[in-house]
């Protein structure tokens, strides 16, 4: 099947509600972009066009309702919203790409490549569209996202539309340049520093007794409790953790048999640790 002469002519697939509303082009699958599509594909009122070199990866975002291509400039040329998804040594490419042979004044172009900084966009893309860099994590495609949204070369309004499009798909702070590399390591190698978690406490429950499916559900539920009282109002993980350490109790016993471990150095060096150079 040839996906790109297709989409020339008329959309592989189109979803009910796609007449209408915001035009968005996302620039690559990979895990990043792809997560990005799955979770827009979820919501009405936004025609969502993915574009990839290899054909492959596009078959489950057609199945799902995009239109895709594996052209770049056809993707991005009719787009309000240009999600750019590739890998960072690509970045320059693909924007010297689509601003040799599409209009990209009025539009709006969203990176998502890590490390990237704002000024190589602005050269990159020149001076047509608004510039943002925002970082997701891979929570995004179960709209559970902690994302970050720079405005590079961004009005006022515009940095609203984008930061509303990704609280859609989690939750969002606007923030500057300088707190991305802090931000990357908090949120997007957090997510694999939280699972690590799980997959430790997993293997307690199986030495405990429980089965390692049973214990990785149990293990599951009380995080999403435990994030369930962060979320109230006022609320402090310290004064949270106070609550359940009674005097002389277990869970005192289990908190400083951690410290002795080094639980929390661990976590603050693993985060500085992560840091971009």
């Amino acid at each position: 099947m040839n996906l790109n002469s297709q989409i020339h002519h008329t959309p592989l697939h189109t979803r009910e509600g796609q007449g209408g509303g915001s035009s968005i082009a996302i620039i690559g699958a990979g895990n990043m972009g792809g997560a990005i599509a799955e979770a827009l594909l979820r919501m009405d009122g936004y025609k969502i066009t993915v574009s990839n070199r290899t054909e492959g990866k596009l078959q489950r975002f057609a199945a799902a309702g995009a239109s895709v291509t594996t052209d770049n400039c056809v993707a991005a040329k009719d787009a309000d919203l240009i999600i750019l998804a590739v890998k960072p040594w690509l970045v320059e490419d693909v924007l010297s790409e689509l601003k040799a042979n599409i209009q990209l004044a009025g539009k709006t172009l969203v990176s998502v490549a890590a490390a990237t900084r704002g000024e190589q966009l602005c050269d990159w893309a020149g001076e047509g569209p608004q510039i943002l860099t925002a970082i997701p994590n891979t929570a995004i495609a179960n709209l559970a996202s902690m994302t970050f949204v720079v405005p590079v070369r961004a009005d006022k309004e515009t940095t609203e539309k984008i930061k509303a499009l990704f609280d859609t798909m989690g939750q969002t702070l606007v923030t500057d340049e300088a707190h991305l590399p802090a931000a990357t390591a908090l949120a997007s190698c957090g997510i694999a520093y939280a699972l690590r978690y799980v997959r430790a406490a997993t293997e307690g429950g199986v030495q405990l007794g429980f089965r390692a499916a049973e214990a990785q559900d149990i293990v599951a539920q009380t995080l999403r409790g435990a994030v369930s009282l962060l979320e109230k109002e006022g609320a402090h993980a310290e004064a949270e953790i106070d609550k359940v350490t009674t005097p002389g109790g277990l869970t005192i016993r289990g908190l400083n048999a951690m410290e002795e471990a080094g639980f929390t150095n661990a976590v603050i060096q693993g985060l500085l640790a992560s840091l971009s150079k």
